[in-house]
């Protein structure tokens, strides 16, 4: 642990309040002693073994990742950068209803098959673990034995959970099989997990009716965590899609956080007032809700994610042996261009605005950068076609970025009290979205500095202590006495995003100390080797 000093920084101490001058010493991994400048004058300035001179910095909590994909990432690159270079020093995972705890054997083959585009397939991990604590206790071993590169929660995939207990049918849970999903929510809970996620949009969560749904937010808030779902409908139904989940979670006394808070497609374009209206109210009636969402205007998923609900019933062989009849084809096809199939949120799919980010077959190659439609046109081809073929000679495993926001909704919706930042960061893919590797400097500098639309404390306050609150973690989210020394450095002239949708791997700028646990993992700007991150666990009510 470092003894440290930092000299005469301008701390921004995640609170909102004003920023003021200090110097900030830290030890055995926590912050223990600030003195301000005003406090200091006349008196001996506080020591330490080492000093950092912090003038022109701004020191502020570590940024908290409220939506990652970096379950197979934190045990596959323990450099990391990707996340600690933007200042995060905490990741919430198990995000959308799908992951890798709780398992057995054939779920745990499952589901690496079904996020093989988020995560990868997995060919490099040697899955030890079964149960979610096993999970969090391979976290915090992370790389011999010394940890992973930045601190990890964790929710309760319920689309796991459901594989677990039903499999992947399109039916309801019988009485045995909701009390075996009861079991093993309160099991991950009991060894750690922080709360529930669900994909919505994703088999088989989806074929959750909300009377199952709410019983497991009633053991969710019998634990005092907190159910995440990615929702039914981002599209023609997302306003009623929201109201669902305000209501299923207050008929559940539970605590709700909206995942990707986002108002897309054109059907939704100038309607996140009408959004933050619907929370407001809820929130005016006492209702415990947050939201998250990344500062760009758009999308990230797999192209299979697009299919219709029935596409994907009984899992991927099924779905790619759909895909395989001619006649089934062509019932996917009309669901998607005609209908507007539920995988695409209720809205007939507009190829032209469908990118390919990434592929597993490194024979597709060609399409990545390209939209569906693009290929298609070079081609000679439907874009069903192109898009059919991609699904099967790429497994599944293609990633995409959907060109489907509006600048407007992205603005109103991160000024809103209880936003707090998420990057929804695929890693996996030739041309992953850039909100991957710069979400929060994206905030700073695009949001902070350039547009103003946050003033640089609230930012800050949004990034840090209202996750941190939302995670019920007493001694993090603030720059305080006795708090943990996850810290962030960075210069507020100059930070910024270095990644964009053509170099969407570029690390940021203006960032140049991030300290986890109070140990460098980012000094004058270069990552080191340490390995201070660890599995955080739910705090016990």
């Amino acid at each position: 642990m470092e003894n440290l000093v930092i000299r005469d920084a301008d701390v921004v101490d995640g609170s909102g309040a004003p920023s003021y001058r200090a110097d900030v010493v830290v030890d055995g991994g926590r912050i223990v002693s600030i003195v301000q400048e005003a406090a200091a004058a006349g008196c001996q300035r506080p020591m330490a073994m080492r000093e950092l001179d912090a003038e022109g910095l701004v020191l502020s909590p570590g940024f908290v990742d409220m939506h990652a994909h970096s379950d197979l990432a934190l045990l596959r690159d323990p450099d990391h950068s990707a996340k600690v270079a933007q200042g995060v020093t905490l990741e919430v995972i198990g995000q959308d209803g799908l992951s890798y705890a709780p398992v057995d054997d054939r779920t745990l083959a499952e589901v690496r098959r079904a996020i093989t585009g988020w995560n990868g397939h997995g060919d490099d991990i040697d899955f030890t673990w079964r149960s979610v604590g096993e999970y969090l206790g391979r976290l915090d071993h992370g790389f011999g034995g010394e940890g992973i590169a930045v601190n990890a929660a964790y929710l309760i995939p319920q689309g796991t959970v459901r594989m677990l207990a039903v499999g992947w049918d399109d039916r309801e849970a019988t009485p045995q099989e909701l009390d075996r999903m009861r079991q093993l929510v309160a099991e991950g809970l009991r060894e750690g997990a922080v709360g529930l996620s669900s994909g919505l949009t994703y088999t088989p969560g989806m074929y959750a009716k909300d009377a199952e749904l709410t019983e497991l937010c009633r053991v969710v808030a019998e634990y005092g965590g907190y159910y995440c779902p990615h929702h039914r409908s981002y599209g023609a139904g997302a306003l009623d899609a929201y109201k669902e989940m305000v209501e299923l979670t207050r008929t559940a006394n539970c605590s709700l956080h909206l995942a990707h808070a986002t108002m897309n497609f054109g059907v939704n374009k100038g309607k996140a007032p009408e959004l933050l209206a619907l929370l407001d109210e809820a929130l005016a009636s006492g209702a415990d809700i947050s939201l998250d969402t990344y500062p760009y205007t758009p999308g990230s998923t797999t192209l299979a994610a697009m299919l219709p609900s029935w596409a994907n019933e009984g899992g991927p062989e099924s779905t790619l042996a759909r895909l395989k009849d001619e006649d089934t084809a062509e019932r996917i096809r009309h669901h998607m261009e005609v209908v507007g199939a539920d995988g695409c949120h209720g809205v007939p799919i507009e190829w032209d605005t469908i990118e390919i980010s990434g592929v597993t077959n490194p024979a597709l190659g060609d399409h990545v950068g390209r939209t569906v439609q693009q290929s298609a046109d070079e081609r000679g081809e439907t874009p069903w076609t192109t898009a059919r073929r991609l699904l099967l000679d790429d497994g599944l495993g293609s990633t995409i970025l959907m060109h489907v926001g509006h600048e407007e909704n992205v603005r109103q919706i991160m000024r809103h009290p209880v936003h707090t930042g998420g990057s929804d960061g695929i890693l996996q893919g030739d041309k992953p979205h850039p909100r991957a590797y710069g979400t929060f400097p994206q905030y700073l500098g695009r949001y902070v500095r350039e547009l103003g639309v946050l003033g640089l404390e609230e930012c800050v306050a949004h990034l840090t202590s209202r996750p941190a609150a939302r995670l019920r973690l007493p001694d993090r989210g603030l720059v305080r006495e006795g708090y943990r020394a996850d810290l962030v450095l960075f210069d507020p002239a100059t930070v910024a995003a270095g990644a964009t949708f053509e170099e969407p791997r570029t690390l940021p700028v203006g960032i140049p100390y991030v300290l986890v646990d109070g140990r460098f993992a980012i000094e004058d700007g270069r990552r080191t080797d340490v390995l201070a991150g660890r599995a955080v666990r739910r705090t016990a009510t």
